[in-house]
């Protein structure tokens, strides 16, 4: 047995979680809908998953402390747009807690879910089918109603507190081709 598999462990701490749990890349979503007035709302997620294919769910997590989730909750629909790496905008204007969302944006009204937004790599429209209490946030099962494939490129990914690493670097440059894999990570 090594030295390290005796060590006892530390308990996790909430930067110690981040820090850790940081080096698994996940996609980057914004969850929409609307609230109680029917006005559009919305909030960036990278916490979302597809649970099953029959009968067809996926999930994502909402922090309690969120203003949006709520208003969502309420609705009964959501609609997961996942974003191109492109789409850094998206995030800076949903992840923030200040200003309005929907402001200047083109954006469509969904029959099936939320808003739908420009220029993402897919949609799906869901109804709220269970919600699970987790400690600080809300594990959202949804049952999928419809989906829209939008639109053809790379995906927003988050790592180690960075968005969009799937970005080529602009030191590299390549005559022969794609890049390797390898060369996205940074």
């Amino acid at each position: 047995m090594s030295a390290a598999a005796s060590a006892p462990l530390e308990p996790p701490t909430p930067t110690r979680m981040r820090h850790a749990l940081g080096h698994f890349a996940t996609g980057v979503t914004v969850v929409t809908g609307y609230d109680p007035d029917g006005e559009p709302v919305g909030f960036a997620c990278q916490s979302f998953a597809s649970v099953s294919l029959d009968p067809p769910l996926v999930l994502f997590c909402a922090d309690h402390r969120g203003r949006t989730w709520p208003l969502i909750r309420e609705s009964g629909r959501f609609t997961v747009n996942v974003l191109s790496h492109h789409q850094r905008e998206l995030v800076d204007r949903f992840g923030s807690s200040a200003g309005k969302r929907f402001d200047g944006l083109a954006w469509e009204r969904s029959v099936a879910g939320g808003p739908s937004l420009p220029g993402v790599l897919v949609r799906v429209h869901a109804e709220v089918e269970q919600v699970h209490v987790a400690g600080d946030h809300d594990v959202v099962i949804g049952r999928v109603v419809g989906l829209d494939d939008a639109t053809a490129g790379r995906p927003m990914l988050f790592y180690r507190g960075r968005f969009s690493v799937t970005e080529r670097r602009t030191s590299a440059t390549r005559d022969d081709g794609p890049e390797p894999l390898d060369d996205y990570w940074g």
